[in-house]
């Protein structure tokens, strides 16, 4: 099984505010969007760059994966944002608005000819009615080694603006972007996060928002406040009831009179060989958050 690398609260830090990219370095999320897009005034966006590659090249952020999150493609900003960000060497760059999968070849040909690290990945906002409709191309953009595409990130309020879809409990208008997205990203094997959660008061409405998004199949939620780190940790997070019955899974299959079998009984139920391949990623994503 690969790697897995634990991407269960990825928090946007504005690239602009000094001590908000000092204070990221304490805060337990999985991963940091150090931002020079939407959180920046235009006025500061030269400055908010070099703020934001001075501290990822100071370092100090422990196991936590570092992304900077550029300006749009179509901005003045967007060159010197790319060729700085290859400078500072975060694990990942974020494109916003990705609408098709032309725009990650031609990133990728730019990152080549910056002599970009080969592990640096490409991470894609889908954020555009065109990235719903086309998700599946974008995604298998993902199979071209040289786009470096490693996940998507669902930019829900844009998706609300450009359709002007309303902000409901449960999400019904948006739950066929949403899944027309996780399904792209999983038939092309990249991972796929779910957008922010606004109301920062509704500590109900983000924890239900945090389970629907992962019984949905995200890997994590993008959060726009560190308050919201810790019940993102838990809600993405396999609880000890479900690792005990992922291993009880892995070892019955385990057994020698198992080995040959595509399904046996196990507590009363029946139980397939793809549930003991589905409980060994479970077992392994709780690995990693522990490790």
């Amino acid at each position: 099984m690969p790697t897995i690398r634990p991407r269960r609260s990825v928090l946007y830090m504005p690239g602009s505010n000094a001590r908000a990219l000092e204070k990221a370095r304490e805060i337990p999320a999985d991963a940091l969007i150090l931002d020079l897009e939407d959180a920046v005034a235009p006025e500061a966006k030269a400055s908010a760059r070099d703020q934001v590659c001075a501290a990822v090249k100071a370092g100090g952020y422990g196991r936590r994966e570092l992304v900077i999150r550029t300006n749009g493609v179509d901005t003045a900003w967007f060159k010197d944002d790319l060729a700085a960000a290859v400078e500072a060497d975060p694990d990942a760059i974020l494109i916003p608005k990705v609408s098709a999968p032309e725009t990650l070849q031609q990133i990728g040909a730019q990152l080549d000819g910056l002599w970009a690290k080969p592990e640096l990945r490409i991470w894609a906002m889908i954020e555009t009615p065109l990235a719903i409709l086309d998700a599946e191309k974008v995604a298998r953009a993902a199979r071209d080694p040289r786009t470096r595409l490693a996940c998507f990130v669902l930019g829900t309020n844009d998706l609300a603006k450009e359709t002007r879809a309303r902000f409901l409990p449960g999400r019904a208008p948006m739950l066929p972007w949403l899944t027309s997205a996780i399904l792209a990203a999983r038939a092309h094997g990249i991972d796929v996060l779910d957008g922010v959660y606004n109301d920062l008061k509704n500590e109900d409405g983000f924890k239900a928002e945090c389970e629907q998004g992962r019984d949905l199949g995200f890997d994590g939620k993008t959060l726009i406040h560190p308050n919201q780190v810790a019940l993102a940790n838990t809600v993405f997070a396999p609880d000890e009831a479900e690792l005990a019955q992922a291993r009880s899974i892995i070892a019955a299959f385990a057994e020698p009179e198992n080995q040959g079998k595509g399904a046996i009984q196990l507590g009363g139920r029946m139980v397939e060989r793809l549930h003991a391949e589905m409980a060994k990623r479970v077992v392994a994503l709780g690995e990693a958050i522990g490790a």
